[in-house]
């Protein structure tokens, strides 16, 4: 056994004295704070007038059931054309064209401007400006009958979600490093084959973290389609506490739908971005 190495002249030997600990007072008092709080509402909702027997009768109903397959749809078409459109407009804002950067840059601000639910309630009511849409000549509609409310929601989500997706894919774009972009030029490669072939694959591990937190906000955001009569969850719910005035209880189901779809997303974004990360992650090893 190695032998302890001898202490310096003048030097007390301190290796046989008790150490003293911190006493973590204060995270002791938040940790029971926070204890205190969770119960005190556990027990609201426990003694609360809400009829628990509602939440699990309705909680699998056919109504609600197809009000999150709605949900889902319209968030995965939503999130499709989002993410379209953020890939053209952070091209374009990316572009030397002075035109196309002008008009990215105020697509951007528009739709980051505005409220969601006003967008939505414009797109829905776009007859009053628009009595018919069209192409001259070829074919026309009443504005009335084309603009339904799942066309409107889809518009209305997928286009504004497109304004916060561009910012995010061009963050992605300018994490790769220029001498790729030099690179794909020096072989010959064109503007889009580079960006579809060398610089978009590189970007998907800094973009899928925020684009994967998009998707589970645009699933919740789908509720604000309410307002337009598109019969996702929360429409669906509240049109059930209309007629039985159940209203605490329907919302309850809606809140354990969305955090059950919520709760399988997680994951699911997690492996995502192991898979995109795993070149990086070889590389750093």
């Amino acid at each position: 056994m190695k032998p302890a190495p001898a202490l310096a002249e003048g030097f007390p030997d301190l290796s046989g004295m008790r150490i003293a600990r911190e006493p973590h007072w204060f995270r002791w008092l938040s940790a029971a704070l926070i204890i205190l709080v969770l119960a005190a509402i556990v027990r609201a909702f426990a003694g609360g007038q809400i009829e628990w027997s509602y939440v699990s009768r309705f909680l699998t109903v056919k109504v609600i059931l197809e009000g999150i397959v709605n949900t889902m749809v319209m968030a995965v078409l939503a999130m499709g054309l989002g993410i379209f459109l953020g890939i053209v407009v952070a091209v374009m804002r990316l572009s030397p064209n002075p035109v196309l950067k002008t008009v990215a840059a105020g697509y951007t601000w528009l739709f980051r401007g505005t409220p969601l639910i006003l967008q939505l309630l414009l797109w829905f009511n776009l007859a009053l400006v628009f009595p018919t849409i069209g192409i001259p000549g070829l074919w026309s509609a009443r504005a009335v009958d084309v603009m339904t409310p799942f066309l409107a929601a889809l518009l209305g989500l997928g286009i504004n979600q497109g304004a916060y997706t561009s910012e995010v894919m061009r963050a992605g774009m300018l994490s790769v490093d220029i001498g790729q972009y030099e690179a794909a030029q020096a072989i010959g490669m064109g503007r889009l084959r580079a960006l579809r072939r060398i610089v978009l694959p590189q970007a998907m591990r800094v973009v899928i973290p925020p684009l994967g937190n998009e998707f589970i906000g645009m699933v919740k955001a789908t509720s604000l389609a309410s307002v337009i009569q598109y019969p996702e969850l929360l429409h669906n719910a509240e049109n059930i506490y209309y007629a039985n005035s159940r209203v605490i209880e329907l919302l309850i189901v809606a809140g354990l739908w969305y955090l059950l779809v919520v709760s399988i997303l997680t994951p699911l974004q997690m492996l995502l971005e192991r898979r995109f990360a795993r070149g990086t992650l070889q590389f750093a090893r």
